[in-house]
């Protein structure tokens, strides 16, 4: 797969409705993404004539009783990327799942471009774990820095470092949108846990104290 060619998605999950509802919105929101498979059990995505694609968005809780590590690890041998998602987030589930080598993990409540937001990430493997996950995964921890992926990393120094959304989205081949989203999921990270980020200002001080920003790149007010 080159950076121009769609991530080839195939969709797992045994409630009919999550599927045609995901399809449609993949298919019209979502241009660089190709779903070429969307099933409801296990079996049939492993003999889908599409297999092995690049993502699979799988449903954690399909009742087939095949333990997730080994369905993830039996993705992984043919190099396929994994997103779970799952109506609840119990957090040593969700620690077993990442230990396995699964790159996000998805509640189905989750908006739908952050849905996309996961799947892109994972293509380039990079994980994506959303905010009320990331508190359950760390409770205890609040005051503490939250984790971010890769690219909130990114958007976050960008940021705060003085650039325009607009800049910001340009300099990592987003859209302005996209780029929104993912300020919109660092400033509910550090919400969760208990830090206010909601201005330039605060969040380029977080970004400086969580060693994302060095002072000097960047003469924005302090």
């Amino acid at each position: 797969m080159t950076s121009s060619d769609p991530i080839r998605l195939a969709l797992v999950d045994d409630h009919r409705m999550l599927l045609g509802a995901l399809t449609e919105w993949i298919r019209n929101a979502a241009t660089d993404i190709n779903m070429v498979a969307a099933v409801t059990t296990w079996p049939e995505l492993l003999t889908h004539p599409e297999f092995p694609v690049d993502v699979v968005l799988l449903d954690l809780d399909l009742k087939d009783n095949i333990p997730v590590s080994l369905k993830i690890s039996t993705l992984k041998t043919t190099g396929v990327k994994v997103v779970l998602m799952s109506t609840y987030s119990e957090p040593n589930v969700v620690r077993e799942a990442l230990a396995a080598g699964a790159l996000g993990y998805l509640v189905k409540s989750e908006e739908a471009d952050m849905i996309a937001e996961a799947i892109r990430a994972a293509a380039v493997g990079e994980s994506f774990i959303s905010a009320e996950l990331d508190l359950a995964l760390n409770s205890g921890e609040v005051g503490g820095a939250p984790k971010l992926s890769a690219q909130e990393r990114r958007v976050m120094a960008l940021y705060g470092g003085g650039e325009p959304v607009k800049a910001v989205a340009f300099q990592l081949g987003i859209s302005e949108e996209t780029a929104k989203s993912y300020l919109k999921r660092i400033r509910e990270k550090y919400r969760v846990a208990g830090i206010d980020v909601g201005t330039k200002v605060a969040l380029r001080k977080r970004a400086i104290q969580d060693g994302i920003l060095l002072q000097t790149e960047s003469s924005a007010p302090a």
